[in-house]
């Protein structure tokens, strides 16, 4: 049997199944003072500019819901299949969560292109490093304001400066050292297969794949429990096809054809 190169793009609807909120409804609205935050206002580089500490509570809170959230089906399915296809396969993630790390897909193979809030990084990139974010700040109270000591464990461990999230922000760009961007447009190039679940369309970069292995001739599969931007790509792709379900389950049709045919 032919071997094919996989490339899976995952979204918030894969981490929606172990109970990780989208941020974008009601558990995102943030208080500042007077005023009521947007999500979309939240995770920026100006915000953080102008309120750097409710920015660092922001995602302090949203690493304790991360934190608690435990991998599902959907997930282990991914590792299998990096299993099965080893350097064949790789996984493009918009999460932050950390979740496919802790199922099991290598670091190498997965490329987190929107960060991931268990790390940080230095402000001024003193040095072009991340760091593990220290746990023992968890957990946070959603109202708990950043102690001396909390800031002092946010330092950064080379110049002592500051520290942000290591997440990319709404008013930032992707790049390679971070991001993986070069990484994933490359793995765009090579794709025999694109499957896409749980998302939406909204970011660029997955944008972007898609429509590569489109023009590609390539076959996509869109895995969602709602139509989308993407469901409508997938239909035009050859040998395409839009699966209306949740993620776990799709993943596991896949996986299963798969194995009989690779």
């Amino acid at each position: 049997m032919s071997e094919i190169n996989v490339t899976v793009i995952t979204g918030a609807g894969i981490s929606a199944e172990s109970g990780i909120p989208t941020f974008r409804g009601p558990e995102g609205y943030w208080t500042v003072g007077s005023r009521e935050y947007h999500p979309q206002e939240m995770a920026t580089y100006a915000m953080f500019c102008n309120h750097p500490d409710e920015v660092w509570m922001w995602y302090l809170y949203r690493s304790e819901v991360c934190k608690n959230a435990k991998p599902n089906a959907g997930h282990y399915t991914l590792v299998e299949m990096e299993i099965d296809l080893q350097d064949r396969f790789r996984l493009i993630t918009q999460n932050v969560d950390g979740l496919h790390l802790v199922a099991g897909n290598s670091m190498e193979r997965t490329y987190q292109i929107h960060g991931n809030v268990f790390y940080m990084r230095c402000v001024d990139d003193c040095q072009i490093s991340i760091y593990p974010l220290p746990l023992d700040i968890l957990p946070r109270d959603k109202k708990q304001t950043l102690s001396q000591l909390d800031k002092d464990k946010l330092a950064c461990p080379d110049c002592h400066g500051r520290t942000r999230p290591h997440v990319l922000w709404f008013d930032e760009m992707y790049n390679e050292h971070y991001f993986k961007f070069d990484s994933a447009m490359n793995c765009a190039s090579k794709t025999d297969l694109l499957i896409i679940a749980g998302t939406s369309g909204a970011t660029t970069l997955p944008n972007h794949v898609a429509n590569t292995v489109l023009n590609l001739g390539k076959p996509i599969i869109d895995i969602n429990i709602e139509k989308n931007p993407f469901s409508e790509m997938a239909r035009q792709s050859v040998g395409g096809r839009f699966i209306q379900t949740s993620c776990s389950q799709g993943l596991q049709e896949i996986h299963d054809y798969l194995k009989e045919h690779y």
